[in-house]
C-alpha cells in the first residue's frame, strides 16, 4: 500500500470512530447535551482530530443520517418486498422492516429529532428522512385502493398517519419508555400490533 493510501485508510478509520464514539456519546447524553470533547475523548481522539472531518457537530450529523439514508435506499431492494397493502403479510413485512431500522437506528433518530426542535435546517432534514417512506406507503396504499380496497382517507393522508404512529410507538417502546405492562413488550409482539393497527385501519381487516 503507497503512502497516500495507507494515511486514506487511516483517515477513513478515524472517522468510522468519531461517528461511533459520538452514537454512543448521544445515547448517554443526548444530542443537544453531548460536546465535541465527549466524542473525542469517547473515540480516544485528540479534541482537534475532529475537525479534521467534521466542521462542527452538525455537520457529523449530518454525515451519520447519509449513512442512514443509504441504508433506506437498499431497504426496498431486500428479498420478501410487496407493495399489496390488501396483503396482511405485506403490510407485515414493511412494519417490520421499519422496526429494526428504528431499533438499528434509534440513537441517531432521536438525536435528529432533538436537533430540529432547535434548527430549522435538522427540521427540514428530519422531513427529508421520513418523506419518500411515506410517500413508498402511499404508493402501496393506492395499489390496494385501485385493487377494491375501501380505504378510509388518502393514501398520502394515512402513509403519514401511519408513519407517525409507527415512529412515535417505536421510539416510546425500544427506548423502555412505554406503559409498566409487568414484563417486556418483545419485537414480534410490537410488530404484530402495529401491523393489526394499519392493516385494520386501511380497512383490510373488513375484506376477510
Amino acid at each position: 500500500m503507497t503512502a497516500v493510501g495507507a494515511r486514506r485508510q487511516q483517515a477513513a478509520q478515524t472517522e468510522a470512530e468519531l461517528k461511533a464514539a459520538a452514537v454512543r456519546v448521544f445515547g448517554r447524553s443526548g444530542y443537544l447535551n453531548a460536546k465535541i470533547t465527549d466524542i473525542t475523548a469517547e473515540a480516544g481522539r485528540a479534541a482537534g482530530s475532529f475537525y479534521k472531518h467534521f466542521t462542527n457537530k452538525e455537520s457529523l450529523l449530518e454525515s451519520l443520517l447519509a449513512d442512514v439514508l443509504h441504508q433506506g435506499d437498499e431497504s426496498v431492494q431486500l428479498e420478501g418486498h410487496d407493495d399489496d397493502f390488501s396483503n396482511r403479510d405485506a403490510v407485515r413485512w414493511h412494519v417490520a422492516l421499519y422496526w429494526d431500522f428504528h431499533r438499528r437506528n434509534r440513537v441517531l433518530l432521536d438525536a435528529l429529532r432533538q436537533a430540529s426542535t432547535i434548527d430549522v435546517v435538522f427540521a427540514q432534514r428530519l422531513r427529508d428522512l421520513t418523506e419518500p417512506d411515506v410517500l413508498h406507503m402511499a404508493g402501496h396504499l393506492q395499489r390496494a385502493r385501485d385493487s377494491g380496497l375501501a380505504l378510509p382517507g388518502d393514501p398520502v393522508v394515512l402513509a403519514s398517519a401511519f408513519a407517525a404512529l409507527m415512529s412515535q410507538f417505536a421510539a416510546t417502546w425500544q427506548a423502555g419508555e412505554g406503559p409498566d405492562l409487568g414484563r417486556e413488550l418483545d419485537d414480534d409482539e410490537a410488530i404484530e400490533t402495529l401491523t393489526s393497527l394499519v392493516y385494520s385501519g386501511i380497512g383490510g381487516c373488513a375484506q376477510q
